[in-house]
């Protein structure tokens, strides 16, 4: 039996608790010896209740079934039970919290028997059956006592139980006030330490934007470059074989170069004066950004199957960012003279796009392949880090001459997407 440490006025008022108890019951008890011995251990288990709860308990069972075992009248000392139960919940161990809940409905059984069966005089039960109505009348009168007896028990111990709860949880804000005060001390200066997590943060923030907005710099200068120099190899070309086709290679460049510069200024403007999130490309601008491969000279076959579903802004903004970079690396890397298959793929969680390309016979003279990672740049790495932060995963796989890169993004709204500020 564990003994709670206690402080002596503690002990002191449940000691005369229990005298207190022993003389209010004196105008109650019988010439038989028993029934001051089972008053006597009633006193023991209330002054015991908070040194050593499970004792109590124990002594409170040993008490109840003396009682019971010699046909003894209750008293008004098993009262004590009551003081007992709840002392079980609210400062008893596990086991014995536990064992105070199993009391309550055994006490009840225990106690509607008893007084139903032997002392019948307390309630005035009749056994006297005639009939039906004398059978449900014995019935309902054995109800409502085992009901009083689970609810002379039951209450005492939940209410002991609801006194545990709010001391742990006074005791666990205790703790976290402790620990708060120990931070900020440790930390020397609470308002300073506040400052300095804001200035962090802030800090994070301006970090975590200017990667946003240099991961945009880099598909759109990367893309807008590849472009141009494809059409100006095509206008070297058209200068010899067809002079009247120089026209639209110069007007491409020009476009290409004009649009680029646009993107670039607002970009710049973003992270000059911090201006906030510009208008993005969306799932309706790869049409034109398709057609602007095909006129570089790039052969796209793009197709769609499944259900379109509306995805969010951001993610819509990821779609395109990964297949202009994977389209720009093939102008750059890749084999032109082969069509490109672009398949976007809706299926019921996810959109699922599918760039897949042939790659350059290796010579001394060409560049890296589409997949090389090491080259320079952002590349493949923006590429996945956009479809992760869209909530999806990007794999690529080079192998038989063709590079294939797999993007998948979620289309569920429950699916958790990372927003960078």
């Amino acid at each position: 039996m564990i003994v709670r440490r206690l402080a002596p006025y503690q002990v002191a008022v449940d000691i005369a608790l229990a005298v207190a108890l022993g003389i209010a019951s004196v105008p109650w008890l019988t010439r038989s010896d028993l029934s001051i011995v089972v008053t006597l251990g009633m006193m023991l288990c209330l002054s015991l209740r908070r040194l050593s709860p499970g004792l109590a308990l124990t002594v409170a069972w040993l008490g109840a079934v003396a009682e019971m075992a010699t046909l003894t009248t209750p008293q008004i000392s098993n009262l004590a039970i009551c003081a007992v139960l709840f002392t079980a919940a609210a400062y008893g161990g596990d086991r014995v919290k536990t064992a105070g809940l199993v009391s309550v409905p055994v006490g009840a059984v225990l106690g509607t028997l008893y007084v139903t069966t032997v002392q019948t005089e307390l309630f005035g039960i009749n056994y006297n059956i005639t009939g039906v109505t004398d059978i449900v009348r014995v019935l309902l009168q054995w109800g409502i006592t085992f009901l009083g007896f689970l609810g002379l028990l039951g209450l005492p111990w939940a209410l002991g139980l609801l006194t545990r709860s709010r001391s742990a949880e006074r005791m666990s804000r205790e703790a976290q006030l402790i620990a708060e005060r120990e931070a900020a001390r440790a930390e020397g200066d609470a308002a300073r330490a506040e400052r300095e997590a804001v200035r962090a943060e802030r800090d994070i923030a301006v970090e975590q934007e200017r990667n946003r907005i240099a991961r945009d710099m880099h598909d759109v200068v990367a893309h807008s470059l590849a472009v141009v120099i494809a059409q100006a190899d095509g206008a070297r070309y058209a200068a010899r074989v067809d002079p009247s086709g120089i026209d639209d290679a110069l007007g491409t460049i020009a476009g290409t170069a004009r649009e680029a510069l646009g993107e670039v200024r607002v970009l710049l403007g973003q992270l000059r004066h911090s201006q906030g999130e510009a208008p993005q490309q969306a799932l309706g601008d790869l049409e034109r950004l398709v057609e602007q491969m095909r006129a570089s000279g790039l052969v796209v076959d793009r197709r769609e199957t499944g259900d379109v579903t509306t995805l969010g802004s951001n993610r819509q903004l990821a779609v395109y960012r990964i297949v202009q970079e994977s389209l720009t690396n093939v102008l750059r890397h890749g084999d032109v003279a082969r069509p490109v298959e672009l398949w976007f793929d809706w299926r019921f969680d996810a959109l699922h796009v599918v760039v897949t390309s042939s790659t350059r016979p290796p010579d001394a003279e060409s560049d890296a392949a589409p997949g090389d990672e090491r080259r320079g740049g952002h590349g493949l790495d923006g590429m996945r880090e956009r479809a992760t932060l869209a909530g999806g995963s990007l794999t690529t796989q080079n192998a038989d001459g063709r590079f294939v890169v797999h993007a998948i993004v979620p289309t569920s709204a429950l699916t958790q997407e990372v927003r960078i500020r």
